[in-house]
């Protein structure tokens, strides 16, 4: 079993402290780099919401795109494991909340 490795992400001005495999790390990276940018994007465009109304949108922005692209992530390859791997992640910091 490969060695996961602590990470702490920022998103929408939270932190969330993960464990994810090398390879993942990078992919992560990209993913909430580009959530942040989306989200202000939107603080930008929509100035008076508050950050839940920010993360929603970002999130529906971002499973509308998926859709758009066949389950491409981030138009990268449509190597399944990369989409397990965040698809976990995602899991485990929802049933920490």
């Amino acid at each position: 079993m490969a060695e996961l490795l602590p990470v702490n992400i920022l998103i929408a001005d939270r932190t969330y402290r993960l464990r994810v495999s090398q390879q993942d790390e990078e992919i992560l990276r990209r993913t909430v780099k580009l959530i942040n940018d989306k989200i202000v994007e939107y603080k930008t465009q929509l100035a008076g919401k508050d950050m839940q109304d920010y993360v929603s949108m970002a999130l529906l922005w971002f499973a509308t795109s998926q859709s758009k692209n066949s389950g491409l992530l981030l138009q990268e390859s449509d190597d399944e494991k990369g989409f397990d791997s965040i698809e976990a992640i995602l899991d485990r910091v929802l049933a920490e909340k």
